[in-house]
């Protein structure tokens, strides 16, 4: 292993190496709950007694993972997850290439196992976990995750069908005008349906009602979503919806339930998987209490490939993420954000990340060596480390870390040598991953896809031939009007909820607050 070379500038301190190691893991002192995340490296070897912690208290500060590819990104990740569980703590994570799906079969004891146990002091042990498969429509082996069209949202849908912020703006009138008419949007065949019916000659009267929606804008969004529907993008979208709550488990042992949304079957429609995972955050958001700084989160979201998230998003897309990341964490939730370059995510959501697990970065480009110049900036100064020598010549396994310690301030960087998972790292027996399923106790609420009367029903009868008229009934006789009561038992307080001011105030009082508890932050349905 090699170590960076110190620069005049940053030279390194007259104490020797165990002593510089012993410094910087003093700032990783915990004496609550934390995860471990490995030993410091200094000098040219790792000190064992040197330990980088993580407090379970901060998670909910949020964190970055970031690296290139073939560094270890997915291994700390899995390395985290596994110590969550441990502790009790939830976890949704996305299993791109299905390998994260071996967290359920204890790992293997192997000589490299052995060694790097060896040297971060971790008393290794094999170890599986309590899994939960998760598939996006029911595309693949998991328990199927479906959302309607409506509680989706238009923020969403319109990332997903990759619509400019004119068309998203329009699409959210579509919206609007589906929740007021009383149409239930919960497949694209619905959706579809509405945008047909708009675009009709029954319809322009409504259209023309909606003022910013143009035709020729309704068709661009209709041309979208046929798109999709061929893609089969269409599996993604109806009932049952799933409950986010669902997410926030712990096995009969007490440890929590690693949630793997299994994504090889749709590795293809990326934009579409790294969008229902924000969904799933989006909800949890609107449904959890305020609960404030917790000992530990009641669940950690791990956002991989987050750089699909955030290419061509509009503007009101990354201002609902970042009010998300944000606002979040006081409802006991933890994100981090899985990467290859810190500069995929944005400035105003990085600033809200306060734990950084940095793997090596690679400079091959003119492009590369500018996100390495912006990331060593983003670090604490070191008088150990050379940053930018650190990051481009760390191994597969290590990483440049900082996060907080449990009293809300940066820790010093520490070149970490990173533990061994102890669970299985690989692809599962497709058997044994449908025999799980099959016995998950989601797969009853959810295994079974389905279709009620929604919208593409009730618009279809619109346009049926009217039926024969029924033989007109003799007129009903008029009421009496009612005798007004007298004028000191109707009191002030009738004579004000009588008036047509008060009547008047009543009806924008009860629509505006219809809709604001309707609608969340990315436009999404609010359940309650």
């Amino acid at each position: 292993m090699s170590q960076p070379s110190a620069t005049p500038d940053d030279a390194a301190p007259t104490d020797d190496a165990a002593a510089a190691a012993a410094r910087i893991a003093a700032g990783y002192a915990v004496e609550g709950p934390a995860l471990d995340l490995g030993a410091v490296s200094v000098g040219g070897r790792t000190h064992p007694d040197a330990q980088v912690r993580l407090p379970l208290s901060v998670l909910n500060r949020h964190g970055l993972i970031a690296g290139a590819t073939g560094t270890g990104k997915t291994r700390t990740l899995q390395l985290m997850a596994e110590q969550l569980s441990a502790a009790g703590v939830p976890v949704v994570l996305a299993d791109l290439k299905g390998d994260l799906a071996g967290l359920a079969r204890p790992g293997e004891a192997t000589e490299r196992v052995a060694r790097r146990s060896t040297d971060t002091a971790d008393p290794w042990e094999s170890t599986g976990f309590p899994v939960e498969y998760l598939a996006l429509g029911g595309l693949g082996t998991g328990v199927p995750v479906r959302a309607t069209v409506s509680d989706f949202g238009p923020t969403l849908l319109a990332k997903v069908l990759g619509l400019n912020a004119t068309q998203e703006s329009s699409l959210g009138l579509v919206f609007h005008h589906a929740d007021d008419a009383g149409l239930p949007l919960l497949d694209l065949a619905d959706l579809r349906a509405l945008l047909t019916w708009l675009t009709s000659r029954e319809g322009k009267e409504e259209l023309a009602g909606l003022g910013g929606l143009s035709t020729a804008t309704a068709g661009v969004v209709l041309r979208e979503l046929v798109a999709l529907e061929d893609l089969g993008g269409d599996v993604f979208f109806g009932e049952p919806a799933f409950d986010p709550a669902d997410l926030i488990r712990t096995a009969p042992d007490g440890r929590g339930v690693i949630s793997a949304v299994e994504l090889p079957a749709v590795a293809d429609r990326p934009a579409l998987f790294s969008t229902f995972l924000m969904w799933l955050l989006a909800e949890l958001f609107e449904e959890l209490p305020e609960v404030g700084d917790l000992d530990a989160p009641k669940v950690v979201f791990f956002l991989d490939e987050a750089h699909l998230l955030f290419s061509g998003a509009s503007k009101a897309f990354l201002t609902a993420v970042t009010q998300t990341v944000r606002l979040i964490r006081s409802k006991g939730v933890g994100v981090f954000f899985v990467t290859q370059q810190p500069t995929d995510v944005p400035s105003d959501v990085l600033g809200q990340l306060g734990n950084r697990v940095q793997h090596a970065l690679r400079t091959f480009t003119p492009e590369d060596a500018d996100a390495l110049r912006k990331t060593v900036r983003t670090f604490p100064r070191s008088d150990v480390y050379d940053v930018a020598e650190l990051l481009t010549t760390l191994g597969t396994g290590e990483a440049a870390v900082t996060v907080l310690s449990e009293r809300g301030a940066p820790t010093p960087l520490a070149w970490t040598v990173l533990r061994a998972p102890r669970a299985s790292m690989g692809t599962v027996e497709p058997e044994a991953m449908a025999a799980a399923v099959a016995g998950s106790p989601l797969q009853p609420r959810y295994g079974t896809a389905v279709d009620r009367e929604s919208a593409r029903e009730l618009l279809a009868a619109r346009l049926a031939p009217p039926s024969a008229p029924a033989r007109a009934e003799e007129p009903a006789p008029r009421r009496r009007p009612r005798e007004a009561a007298p004028e000191e038992e109707r009191g002030v307080l009738g004579d004000l909820m009588a008036s047509s001011a008060f009547r008047s105030f009543a009806r924008s009082a009860a629509s505006t607050l219809g809709r604001e508890l309707t609608r969340g932050l990315f436009g999404t349905r609010r359940r309650r």
